[in-house]
């Protein structure tokens, strides 16, 4: 029977071995030991980290993978196909509506910028009878004309953006949660160009990952607002940025890297 050191399984499957590490840690990946205390892995061990990686590219979490992996050891194809598809449905029904958000506010400003083209050129000073400062509006499927919020202006956003800077330099995850979440970042984040921008870091990465970095930073808005992201997409590439007040500019370096 194949064995194969925890460095020989990364190479083989292209995982970090501190991931393995984690995997072993949460349950998922299993290891036998040697007399000397090494870890040693079967071929059994591939065919899982493909199972792993399959399941979280669908985007479940690792306590979901666990659930998975149980019935995937049964051997019975029909049970994992039983036990998947409701999954899979639960993170097509967030995906959709999440797309639904983003296509009717893409419309918003499609009409906001028609509106605005169609605008006359003024030579005297906008006031609250302008079009430009008036809400876009859009038609229903009745045809009504209804109101569409818009983004706030540029000033409002960014005095929205000052949150950052005030809240507490503190996260809320600990333990296992925190070494996944920090697992997942430097996963997504692989391969980065790193570029230091006042108070922070600039990441840029291929486009194709934006998806999985918006999804990052929305959950770790949730546990550390205090770091401020921006992103922006620039063709084939995505520019990520990211900042932190100077008292948690360590923690950002941790988890991001630094410019080299």
């Amino acid at each position: 029977m194949t064995s194969m050191r925890i460095s020989q399984l990364a190479e083989r499957c292209g995982v970090p071995a501190t991931t393995l590490r984690f995997y072993e840690s949460a349950g998922l990946l299993p290891a036998d030991r040697t007399p000397a205390g090494y870890r040693v892995y079967g071929e059994d061990a591939v065919d899982r980290l493909a199972f792993i990686g399959a399941a979280k590219h669908l985007g479940l979490p690792l306590e979901e993978i666990g659930e998975l992996l149980e019935v995937w050891e049964a051997g019975a194809c029909r049970d994992v196909k039983s036990d998947l598809r409701p999954r899979i449905a639960a993170r097509l029904a967030e995906a959709e509506a999440r797309a639904a958000e983003l296509a009717a506010f893409t419309a918003s400003l499609h009409g906001a910028l028609a509106h605005l083209d169609a605008l006359p050129d003024r030579a005297d000073r906008c006031d609250p009878e302008c079009g430009f400062l008036a809400p876009a509006r859009s038609e229903t499927r009745g045809g009504q004309l209804v109101d569409v919020a818009l983004a706030p202006s540029r000033r409002a956003a960014e005095q929205e953006a000052e949150r950052w800077r005030t809240v507490p330099v503190a996260c809320s995850l600990t333990g296992e949660d925190l070494h996944e979440r920090t697992v997942q970042w430097r996963e997504a984040v692989d391969g980065a160009t790193r570029v230091a921008v006042p108070e922070g870091l600039r990441l840029t990465l291929p486009v194709e990952r934006a998806a999985r970095i918006a999804e990052l930073a929305a959950a770790e808005q949730r546990c550390c607002p205090f770091f401020d992201f921006r992103l922006h997409l620039d063709g084939p590439y995505l520019h990520l940025e990211v900042r932190a007040p100077a008292e948690g500019r360590e923690l950002l370096t941790d988890l991001f890297g630094s410019s080299h």
